[in-house]
């Protein structure tokens, strides 16, 4: 593993342990280079709550990418409506030690324009 990966791994743990005393659910996300992810995951038992990803042809049906910030806020609106449906409104924010830009910030905020608070 590269000292880059690492470090945002590492990152990751410290930011999860704290979500963990927090007792709510997360919404975790993964970022790679093509496509991005979102889950809501419980916090008692780990079971995916909602999910959604620019693999999904409903999410990326009208968009002109799947890696970029357009996409990852059809991604959040996504997850977040479906959260919602689940009865899921206060969630903890795990961006997975990526830094709180781009696309990690449409993910989000599109997620709050939904109804997630965070």
């Amino acid at each position: 593993m590269d000292k880059k990966k690492a470090a945002r791994l590492r990152r990751a743990r410290k930011a999860r342990a704290h979500i963990r005393r927090l007792g709510r659910p997360r919404l975790t996300i993964f970022r790679s280079g093509k496509h991005i992810y979102a889950q809501v995951i419980s916090s008692e038992d780990g079971i995916v709550i909602a999910s959604a990803s620019t693999l999904q042809k409903d999410v990326v049906a009208k968009l002109k990418g799947t890696s970029n910030r357009e996409a990852a806020a059809a991604v959040g609106k996504a997850v977040a409506e479906k959260a919602v449906e689940a009865g899921i409104k206060e969630v903890a924010f795990d961006r997975s030690g990526y830094r709180y830009h781009g696309r990690v910030k449409e993910l989000a905020d599109a997620a709050r324009e939904v109804g997630l608070n965070f």
